[in-house]
């Protein structure tokens, strides 16, 4: 069986788009661990430079919600 150039199958595709060299499914598994994108908002992000400062006061922020919920308890 022989390979058809991109141009048989699809008018739009031009020779320049030559993907014989790619590697399918490079990136599959990093997507399958999953990611969160969280687009922070301008004056957040020149508070927070980066995700280690914005890990850091999240967590903080987690553990006072805890305690102060532990305290509401009966």
């Amino acid at each position: 069986m022989s390979q058809q150039t991109n141009n048989d199958n699809d008018p739009e595709m031009l020779d320049e788009y030559d993907f014989s060299a790619g590697v399918r499914g490079k990136y599959a598994g990093r997507f399958a661990q999953g990611a969160n994108v969280v687009v922070l908002d301008p004056d957040v992000a020149e508070v927070f430079p980066d995700s280690e400062s914005v890990n850091a006061a999240l967590r903080e922020q987690a553990g006072i919600i805890q305690k102060q919920t532990e305290k509401a308890q009966p």
